[in-house]
């Protein structure tokens, strides 16, 4: 027989469950799984936040549906049409890469979670979000915001080429203003002439390098754009072709032929926004989730390149490499 003590204890057993048990979004509650939509040019971008998002509990097909809109298109009416799309379905959360499309994605919703990933811009200053610390809009996410690292890139490339003077900046003038300012500021403390060229779609890549050239440049630095990202492979082809040594912050671009990357991490960038759609699925407000930073930072270094540039890279930068391409 259950006493009245008994039957409180269970009660109070039952309810401190139901308190710590994670809260589950709508569309679980309601029987169907949720959608996360990522736009993004970068096609290693769902393997990376599927990865982040298994190891928190989400098993794509199983109890979350993740779709991926790949392409150039960051702004204007093609993004904006492909997004208009994408929400007359119910759709969780949008992971969207790069300040064109968060800001697209912002004037298409302002109720649907927006993650963002920007490497460009300072989400207040540029009104995503009204306050790091509390968003307070349907924005928020991973905001590198470290233009000082364009500085950092120039230091390594004079490691590596000690007469240093001229170098060639690749850049969308658009949305790259403060890594620009940050690299000017750096090369003018070390005597070192900056000449750019700009770059808005990754078709572009040949017709910069060639009005660079004329620039005469000892070195190549990419600042980060989605139109530079996507064209990495062919920019590192161009360089290598020109017997430039070259740097970018996309961590991948050594794997893609480039001769030195230093930047964030994109496989632990991507499963850091993973941890952003675990806690919105669980009915966390994204308007409440602080904008965070990259919490991974790599050199990589491929010495294949270095050797077919003629150059030997210093075995004190080799040292410091979390990756050595060889």
């Amino acid at each position: 027989m259950t006493t009245r003590s008994s039957r409180r204890a269970l009660l109070f057993g039952l309810a401190a469950a139901a308190l710590g048990a994670p809260r589950l979004s709508n569309a679980q509650t309601a029987g169907r799984i949720p959608r996360i939509v990522i736009f993004t040019g970068r096609p290693a971008t769902k393997e990376s936040v599927v990865a982040g998002l298994r190891d928190l509990g989400w098993v794509e097909g199983q109890n979350v549906v993740i779709e991926v809109r790949l392409g150039e298109a960051i702004e204007g009416t093609v993004l904006r049409t492909e997004l208009l799309d994408v929400v007359r379905r119910p759709v969780e959360v949008l992971v969207m890469g790069g300040p064109h499309r968060i800001r697209v994605a912002m004037n298409v919703t302002k109720t649907i979670p927006i993650v963002g990933i920007d490497l460009e811009s300072d989400p207040v200053a540029s009104g995503f979000v009204k306050s790091l610390a509390r968003p307070g809009t349907n924005v928020s996410g991973i905001w590198m915001d470290l233009p000082e690292l364009a500085g950092k890139q120039l230091q390594f490339l004079r490691e590596i080429v000690p007469t240093l003077s001229r170098v060639g900046v690749v850049w969308d003038e658009r949305i790259g203003g403060p890594q620009f300012a940050q690299a000017q500021a750096a090369a003018r403390a070390s005597h070192i002439s900056l000449h750019a060229v700009t770059l808005h779609h990754s078709a572009e890549a040949d017709d910069a390098v060639k009005r660079l050239l004329v620039e005469r440049p000892q070195a190549i630095l990419l600042l980060t754009a989605p139109a530079i990202s996507q064209a990495l492979p062919r920019l590192a082809e161009l360089a290598r072709q020109r017997r430039l040594p070259s740097i970018s912050l996309f961590s991948t671009y050594p794997a893609s032929g480039g001769l030195i990357a230093y930047g964030p991490d994109f496989v632990a960038l991507y499963r850091q926004t993973a941890s952003y759609v675990d806690r919105i699925l669980k009915r966390a407000k994204i308007g409440d989730l602080p904008v965070e930073r990259p919490t991974k930072f790599v050199l990589n270094i491929n010495v294949k390149t270095a050797k077919a540039l003629g150059l030997t890279i210093p075995p004190s930068l080799l040292l410091r490499a979390d990756q050595v391409i060889e």
